[in-house]
């Protein structure tokens, strides 16, 4: 594959109705009216059009139904009503095709919304369309030969990270304050690390799924968003828990600034098989050491989990992809050629072909990870890591149709800390906390016990202010 090398800094912020506004912003000003959601979305539009020629984010444009629906302000309600916003491509939305990252058939849009859109639209957000992603959000980089790369607003010639690349890219370059994204092995939190954001991977249960990904045999999967803002991220889960709460959670309520209790936060910069590179070993230390002077308390730790963990991640990674590649004629129809899939994704497939029989065994090794950080968090109210282990890579570097051994041996170093808490459905939060000798945004990540994501919203906040973060507005 040949890659353009640009080295630009992309970014739509300016003087129109967004300015640089989060959606908190944008709801105060609509119901100010100072905007109007009109005015919004048509801003959003000519920002996506003067970006994505650059970034290579979108998946599907939807303006004409977004422009009914912002023309209907306040039939839908929703403490988000008229902010414009995208949904990640492989969620179902009525209108609109789901491709997941691929083009391995022929697309046909969905006859009505599924679980999370239908959930998701009830805050009153407008679906400007979808966001591109790696394929099937295998891949932590979306470098599909065919469709493109996704690339960072902060520098072109590195990923926007992935699954949810679009979406990051988007949010962090101002064409929208807030886009959905889902996190399968850190989806969430890896694009919001490379594109300065804040991404918080929500409790298992917390958020609704589809049906397909409800059907997993261990549910790895949660949705959530990327936002530019703590108080943005807060004020989603608050509105989300209105119309679709887990019933078996504790609530997050209403989080709107730091918390008072002191936490005793274990830091750990050791991945399952390595150390971060120095310059992010350096960022999460520097990180404890800030939240000491907060007055948290702060033990360094060696990381707890066994090496097979990777081992038996991968393969139920490789057994999802058999799944989709062995069943892709009776999921996705007649038109699936497999032959269009990635060196990834088939090789996934072929390594779960290989280890069928290791595949229970495996399943229920992760499903019982969640011993051991029981025990962690026995003594520990939160744990902070890097959320990857070195900093963001170049376009190229993760190229799906390299051999499948390298993409996958590249992928096991860099996503080194995130997948511990999709296995363990606990949440886990980065923060944009650092930047790179490059200028690239580092992220750090804080994870806490299932159903403690207000813990880690408070702990946003209080770090929000005490370090803002730099934004490509500035």
């Amino acid at each position: 594959m040949t890659y353009r090398h640009t080295m630009e800094r992309i970014a739509a912020f300016g003087d129109d109705a967004l300015a640089d506004s989060d959606a908190v912003g944008l709801v105060e000003a609509l119901r100010a009216g100072t905007v109007s959601p009109t005015e919004l979305l048509d801003a959003a539009i000519a920002r996506l059009e003067k970006v994505d020629p650059h970034l290579n984010g979108l998946a599907h444009a939807a303006y004409d139904g977004a422009r009914a629906r912002a023309a209907q302000h306040r039939r839908y309600g929703g403490f988000f009503d008229g902010v414009p916003s995208f949904l990640k491509d492989n969620v179902a939305v009525a209108g609109m095709p789901t491709m997941n990252g691929t083009d391995a058939w022929a697309p046909s849009p969905a006859a009505a919304h599924g679980d999370f859109a239908r959930a998701y639209l009830a805050t009153g957000l407008v679906p400007v369309g979808k966001t591109q992603m790696s394929e099937f959000g295998f891949s932590a980089a979306a470098e599909h030969p065919r469709l493109g790369a996704v690339r960072n607003p902060w520098n072109t010639d590195h990923t926007a990270g992935a699954s949810s690349s679009g979406s990051g890219a988007f949010v962090a370059a101002g064409v929208v304050p807030i886009a959905h994204a889902n996190d399968g092995g850190g989806s969430i939190r890896i694009p919001a690390s490379c594109n300065g954001l804040v991404g918080l991977k929500p409790s298992r249960g917390r958020l609704p799924l589809d049906r397909d990904m409800r059907q997993m045999p261990l549910r790895i999967v949660a949705n959530g968003v990327v936002t530019r803002s703590v108080r943005d991220t807060a004020a989603f889960y608050r509105e989300m828990e209105k119309i679709s709460a887990g019933p078996k959670l504790p609530p997050i309520g209403d989080v709107t600034g730091p918390g008072v209790r002191r936490l005793h936060i274990a830091v750990c910069t050791q991945s399952i098989i390595r150390e971060a590179s120095a310059e992010v070993r350096d960022a999460t230390l520097a990180t404890a050491a800030l939240l000491e002077g907060l007055g948290h308390r702060i033990t360094v730790i060696d990381n707890p989990v066994p090496k097979n963990f990777i081992d038996d991640f991968v393969l139920y990674w490789s057994f999802l992809a058999f799944a989709l590649v062995r069943g892709g004629r009776r999921t996705f129809g007649a038109s699936f050629e497999r032959t269009r899939l990635d060196n990834l994704t088939l090789g996934l497939d072929r390594h779960a072909a290989r280890n069928l029989h290791r595949v229970p065994a495996a399943t229920a090794r992760l499903a019982r990870t969640r011993r051991i950080t029981a025990g962690l968090y026995g003594t520990y109210d939160a744990l902070l890591t890097p959320t990857l282990a070195e900093t963001t890579p170049p376009i190229g570097h993760l190229d799906p149709t390299a051999p499948y051994e390298q993409i996958i041996d590249r992928l096991i170093e860099w996503v080194a800390f995130t997948p511990l808490q999709n296995a363990t459905g606990e949440p886990a939060i980065s923060l944009p906390l650092a930047q790179s000798a490059t200028g690239l945004p580092i992220g750090l990540m804080f994870a806490a016990p299932v159903g403690h994501e207000a813990r880690l919203l408070e702990l946003a906040f209080e770090l929000e202010a005490a370090q803002p973060w730099p934004r490509l507005a500035a």
